[in-house]
């Protein structure tokens, strides 16, 4: 983590100074060149109206590259130009809407895309500032107007650039320190290898404790819902002995009760012949008598 700080802060750092260095050539290269910078060939201006709008907009800044031969201009190319407004010597921004060459001189009429009507004044070969890359970047060039100021220049180039070198100092110190400790460095290094080691050892046996833990719940709840199923299981067979055990005993019932009835059936019937036996005896006895008689 702290190694990704380190890197990301320096990362800035010398985005800082980049960007401080390439201002710092902006504004001097202006101060040599009648207002306008110039590094290696391209120009970075700041938009002074809305003449060019919707294209782009006061404020605005825009990129132009220097002209190695007027003559490669042609109709519909945005260029800058010196110009005269209002008796004063200003640059200006148009399109090129018809291209005068009158025996070898060239020069060109413009227009700003937001007008009605052309420039009074055409621009020459010899006024001419350069060329627009179809590059701009909104709002952009107040804050180049800005940085050019001293106070801009101060805040904004002098303060930072000041902070990158007591940054860049404080680590060169700080490399020295630990060049001169190299010894207690890597003794340090080892120590927090041994401390990481020692917590990764802790984590991880914490980790197989809290297994062994669910694992001991789990197999727990599992025992307990056996036994419960074993109750349930020898109730259900308690039931079933009580239901087989009445069953039973309604069955004895029943057969001796029909034992019974049986029993008196045959019994009567029994008697019933004897009687009728008995009648048929004493009825023959009397008819032998009659017949001896």
């Amino acid at each position: 983590m702290k190694k990704a700080v380190k890197i990301t802060v320096n990362i800035l750092a010398w985005i800082v100074l980049v960007f401080a260095l390439l201002i710092t050539l902006i504004v001097f290269s202006s101060e040599k060149n009648n207002g306008v910078s110039n590094i290696f060939g391209y120009m970075p201006l700041t938009v002074e109206s809305d003449s060019m709008s919707p294209t782009f907009k006061q404020g605005d800044m825009i990129l132009c590259k220097e002209i190695d031969d007027v003559n490669d201009l042609k109709k519909d190319d945005v260029i800058t130009f010196w110009t005269i407004i209002d008796g004063k010597r200003v640059k200006n921004t148009h399109r090129i809407v018809e291209v005068n060459n009158v025996d070898g001189s060239v020069s060109f009429i413009t227009r700003g895309d937001n007008n009605s009507a052309d420039d009074e004044v055409p621009a020459y070969s010899s006024d001419i500032i350069g060329k627009w890359t179809d590059v701009k970047i909104s709002g952009f060039g107040k804050v180049l107007d800005f940085l050019k100021t001293k106070k801009g220049f101060f805040i904004c180039i002098i303060i930072p650039l000041a902070v990158f070198f007591l940054f860049e100092l404080y680590k060169f110190i700080a490399t020295i320190i630990e060049v001169k400790n190299g010894g207690k460095s890597e003794k340090l290094d080892e120590e927090e290898i041994k401390r990481r080691a020692i917590e990764e050892y802790l984590a991880e046996k914490k980790k197989s404790e809290e297994a062994a833990e669910s694992a001991a719940d789990t197999a727990e709840k599992i025992a307990e819902t056996a036994e419960k199923a074993a109750e349930k299981t020898a109730e259900a067979a308690e039931k079933a002995a009580d239901t087989a055990e009445n069953t039973a005993e309604k069955t004895a019932e029943t057969a001796t009760e029909a034992a019974e009835k049986a029993e008196e059936i045959i019994t009567g019937k029994t008697e019933e012949a004897v009687e009728e036996a008995a009648a048929a005896v004493n009825e023959a006895s009397a008819e032998t008598g009659k017949e001896e008689a």
